[in-house]
């Protein structure tokens, strides 16, 4: 059996981090569902008439850890695949993997959510249509939809490659590499890893007058200048995954501590929901106990130090319980990359269809899943597993293809 470090081998540990990736992306399907359910005005272009605060709460803690998660283990697979391919190989592997699937997708998923937005927008409880310059695009303005995480991982791949080729000439004895190596390991291994991790979006948070714990950290899915909270946060994480690839044994200590962070991240998450809601409120409130400036600091630590205290802790349980082979989970790897390139006009038209019928927003959420997974897997297992589409996305597959023992190359 083949290993990456003397300790850990390769098909022990790296399927449950392919599980962690597929639940990334199939977490962000449901947060979408969920999105016209929140009782938060202005939100979603898709208002329904029965909305829920527990679904809000769903959505929010999905929210807090799902991309930080997604761009952790996109850095950690980015470095094996540039090890496995060299410099050109991979450059071409993320164009093609990456940047096609964004140049050939955007433009019908884009107009499929234009009508979507103006049907809704015709319904009794809907919102007004964005004007032009708002909604179309308008360089550098520029609405990437769901689709901005394919343009923030073209922008950290050219990053890391930038950087590393300047390390490498500029470390040409590896004393510099060796020391990033052993700081790393020492913040890893520190119980208290992910408040330090957390520093820097923190600071970001703080710098943004405007930012509230709802706003989360802000995605760049309306222009094509990354803001300043989606390079910190999510470049934190992308580097992150890729030093964690040079010493894959620290994996252990998410996987050891994965109960002492999931305690305090549901926690966290609980908290930082709640002062969601006061500060949305606390201007029209009669006097909060403390200053808004207080609240919101206060505000800031909890809602940083969740991100990597549930990211940390959402890893670790898949490395507990997930690191053996599963078929099922290795053909929803496989599967997740293209369910979310396709779902949003699927699951924001459907939407549309319940959005005034007085059922439970927790029913509608279900009959909202249940329409749409299932022809989306089917067009995944009848038009893209074994076709030019998949191996675009995923590599070439084999008709009938015997359960492998390793981990396939991952999209991201």
């Amino acid at each position: 059996m083949s290993r990456i470090t003397t300790t850990i081998p390769v098909s022990e540990r790296l399927h449950a981090l392919d599980a962690v990736r597929a639940l990334a992306l199939l977490l962000g399907i449901v947060l979408h569902a969920i999105m016209s359910f929140v009782p938060v005005a202005g939100l979603w272009p898709i208002h329904d008439v029965s909305p829920s605060v527990g679904l809000g709460l769903l959505s929010f803690a999905i929210h807090v850890f799902r991309m930080t998660t997604f761009f952790l283990i996109a850095g950690f697979f980015a470095r094996m695949s540039f090890h496995r391919r060299g410099l050109r190989g991979f450059v071409r592997d993320r164009l093609q993997r990456i940047g096609l699937p964004l140049v050939i997708g955007w433009p019908p998923l884009f107009t499929l959510i234009v009508l979507i937005v103006i049907w809704a927008s015709n319904l009794p409880n809907g919102v007004p249509m964005p004007r032009a310059p708002g909604w179309l695009p308008a360089l550098p303005s520029f609405p990437l939809t769901h689709l901005w995480f394919l343009y923030v991982l073209l922008e950290l791949y050219v990053a890391m490659l930038v950087l590393r080729s300047a390390i490498v000439w500029l470390d040409a004895s590896g004393a510099l590499r060796a020391f990033v190596d052993r700081l790393f390991a020492r913040i890893m291994r520190n119980p208290l890893a992910p408040l330090l991790l957390a520093i820097p979006i923190g600071i970001a948070f703080c710098l943004d007058p405007t930012w509230t714990t709802s706003d989360g950290v802000r995605t760049p899915d309306r222009s094509l200048v990354t803001n300043a909270q989606a390079w910190i946060c999510f470049g934190t994480a992308f580097g992150t995954g890729w030093l964690l690839h040079r010493q894959v044994d620290l994996l252990r200590c998410l996987e050891r501590r994965w109960l002492w962070t999931l305690v305090p991240a549901l926690a966290l998450i609980l908290v930082s929901f709640v002062l969601s809601g006061v500060m949305m409120s606390a201007p029209g409130a009669p006097k909060l106990p403390v200053s808004f400036a207080t609240l919101r600091l206060v505000s800031v630590i909890l809602y940083a130090s969740a991100i990597w205290i549930s990211t940390f802790a959402f890893i670790g349980l898949a490395l507990r319980f997930m690191s053996g082979f599963s078929p099922t989970w290795r053909y929803l790897a496989d599967a997740s990359y293209w369910l979310y390139l396709i779902h949003l006009p699927i699951v924001m038209a459907l939407q549309v269809l319940v959005s005034q019928l007085d059922w439970p927003g927790v029913v509608k959420l279900a009959i909202i899943l249940a329409l749409a997974l299932p022809p989306m897997l089917a067009s995944y297992h009848l038009l893209v597993r074994f076709t030019i589409i998949g191996g675009v996305l995923n590599g070439r597959r084999a008709p009938r293809e015997a359960p492998a023992i390793a981990v396939p190359a991952a999209p991201v």
